[in-house]
Parts: C-alpha cells; structure tokens; sequence
C-alpha cells in the first residue's frame, strides 16, 4: 500500500573512516522549519546506517528526472566502496561529504538525535547549509518504478 505514495528520490552521503558512503533513499523528509530539520529512515543492516551514525554528519542530494541511472546504482546493495563515485560529478560540501553536481537540491546535515523506526532508524538532521544547484522536475518513485512529471 505504501509503493501507492510516490516520493522524491534522493542520495544520501557521508564520510566514515576517510571512506565515502552513499545511499539512494526516497524515505527522505522535511519535518520543521523552525530549526530546519529533515529526516531520513535508513535501514539498520545496510552498511550505510553505521557510517552515518559515526559520522553525525550527513548530505543530502535531490535527484532531477535525469537521475535514474545514479539512484539505480547507489541503491545496489554490496557494490565496492571504492571509487564509487567517481562516474559522479559532485563537490565537497563544508562538511566533508559529497554533494551531486546534476542533484535540483542539496542540503547539508548534522544529526541530532536518532530513533527506532522498527528495522530502520529515523535519523533527523539539522540543516547546516542548502542550494538548488539546478532547475528542473524531480524523479519520481510510484509503485515501484520510476516516473516522470508531465510537462
């Protein structure tokens, strides 16, 4: 019943260990304004949940509806750590962490707490720092493909 709710799509990054880590997720969130704070729901066995956990800091990179094949490929569960970002243009936000160069927003997080979300934790993160590098529609995810807007 959830897949009926269609979501943005994101990439989630941090730095743990001098290792970068990225992560696709479309359970991404605004949640206050006043501080700025968005969320995001991470699944516990997933090698992204630790390093995000140690690092407390975190970015956040809103895909554009060109952005398929960079979702696909941070959403494959086990791939190396290695170089994986470097078919991906980005820059280095203030807070270390890779931000995508395509993404139509960017924020920059620190966490301030965590909570269990079941098989998940719901990290929620101060807003440090946020751009719209580009202009364009988002990609889409609905009942388990990705969608496009109509013009």
């Amino acid at each position: 019943m959830a897949g009926r709710f269609a979501t943005g799509i994101a990439i989630v990054t941090t730095v743990a260990g001098g290792v970068d880590h990225a992560m696709t997720v479309n359970s991404f969130a605004s949640v206050s304004l006043d501080p700025l704070l968005v969320l995001v729901c991470v699944e516990k066995i997933a090698r992204f949940h630790d390093a995000v956990l140690e690092a407390g800091v975190w970015g956040v990179s809103v895909l554009g509806d060109d952005g398929e094949e960079a979702s696909r490929a941070f959403a494959t569960r086990g791939r190396t750590l290695e170089g994986q970002l470097d078919r991906w243009s980005h820059r280095r936000g203030t807070l270390g962490h890779a931000l995508f160069d395509t993404a139509i927003a960017t924020l920059e997080c620190r966490t301030v707490n965590v909570y269990d979300g079941g098989d998940h934790s719901v990290i929620l993160g101060e807003v440090v720092s946020a751009d719209i590098p580009n202009d364009g529609p988002p990609l889409i995810y609905h009942e388990g493909r990705y969608r496009h807007l109509a013009p």
